[in-house]
């Protein structure tokens, strides 16, 4: 099977046996799988309104998996993509809240902005100590998430002024001018959270696959990522490419984060723990097996699945199960080569002994 339909054909296949083991785990428990599914996509597709939501959740999840893509091509697993999306929600956010006069577009290329270079900063932390101390970014990036989770609500409870916080955990909400929200969006999809953020996203995607299949700088990502000693006999600065890849991996993780605080809460607010978007992004980015296109693919499923969820109640099925359906098919894309070696034809089955 050429290389280009068995990287479409794996992340079907795992979609299809997700969607499959969480039929059987309902049934498991008694529940009907088909009246379950059927209500999930009755509730996803069933208004407008709904199908806005699907493409409002696909923003961020797209900007985040982008993230992740990046990082995977330069050979690293960026597991602070929580963190650096709440950086970038946090410090847009604040800018927004005390410069609530500003023009809109002047207030939106801002919060992009300082949104994009905090999640840059925090994503590039984990990327020097890579480059120069040899440290496992898979460590620091998981302690930077708990390190900006607790920071960043001590920001907001201690160092946002009283003026702009409506409790002491929870902002007042953005002047119009700074909301990602928009009236035509807002009438065209019946009132739902649809914002411009999904346009953020979809120029990311392009912006990104360029990035890396026609640049310098992207044939330099994933050769670091395939052998960093041979990129570097070959001339190529692998230290520079490592913090490179870590600081445009969240950027667009802040940019995410944004998106999802200022288009779809329109505030800041104490979380309880590190943001779900981030680890959501991830998944996308894996079942898309980390290309830029296939990611808008892979954001509208679990979009779909999220938005879709609370209509499981209509077959008396806990809507969390779809938390176990998505499970499910990250853990087919994460045992992929399974897939691919039952999908390979029997001769060259015989041939890899």
């Amino acid at each position: 099977m050429p290389k280009q339909l068995k990287d479409i054909a794996v992340p079907i296949i795992s979609v299809v046996l997700g969607l499959v083991l969480g039929a059987l785990i309902m049934l498991a428990f008694g529940y009907d799988p088909i009246w379950g599914y059927e209500g999930l996509f009755q509730v996803a597709f069933g208004s407008v309104k709904n199908i806005g939501e699907i493409l409002r959740a696909m923003g961020p999840l797209i900007l985040l998996a982008l993230g992740f893509t990046v990082a995977s091509r330069a050979g690293f697993f960026n597991i602070g993509l929580p963190g650096q999306a709440y950086a970038g929600w946090i410090m847009a956010g604040w800018f927004a809240l005390t410069n609530p006069d500003l023009p809109r577009p002047v207030m939106i290329l801002m919060t992009v902005l300082i949104a994009a270079v905090s999640g840059g900063i925090v994503g590039a932390i984990p990327g020097f100590l890579r480059a120069f101390l040899g440290t496992s970014e898979v460590i620091v990036t998981i302690m930077m998430n708990y390190i900006i989770l607790f920071a960043g609500n001590a920001v907001i409870q201690h160092a946002f002024p009283k003026a702009i916080m409506r409790t002491t955990d929870s902002s007042i909400y953005v002047s119009q001018n700074a909301t990602y929200q928009s009236e035509w969006l807002g009438t065209l999809t019946n009132n739902s959270r649809l914002n411009i953020g999904i346009f953020f996203a979809l120029i990311a995607v392009l912006i990104i696959w360029f990035l890396l299949k026609q640049t310098t700088l992207g044939f330099e990502i994933r050769s670091v990522g395939l052998n960093p000693y041979a990129s570097e006999y070959a001339g190529m600065s692998a230290k520079r490419t490592i913090i490179l890849s870590m600081i445009i991996s969240g950027a667009l993780a802040g940019l995410g984060g944004v998106v999802e605080g200022l288009g779809t809460f329109e505030n800041v607010y104490v979380q309880s723990s590190s943001l779900a978007i981030g680890f959501d992004g991830m998944a996308v980015s894996l079942l898309a097996s980390n290309h830029p296109i296939g990611i808008i693919f892979a954001a509208f499923l679990f979009a779909v699945l999220n938005v879709g969820a609370p209509g499981m109640n209509i077959a008396g099925i806990p809507p969390e199960l779809v938390k176990i359906v998505t499970a499910s098919i990250i853990f087919f894309v994460g045992a992929h080569y399974l897939i691919e070696r039952l999908i390979k034809p029997k001769k060259q089955v015989k041939g890899d002994r």
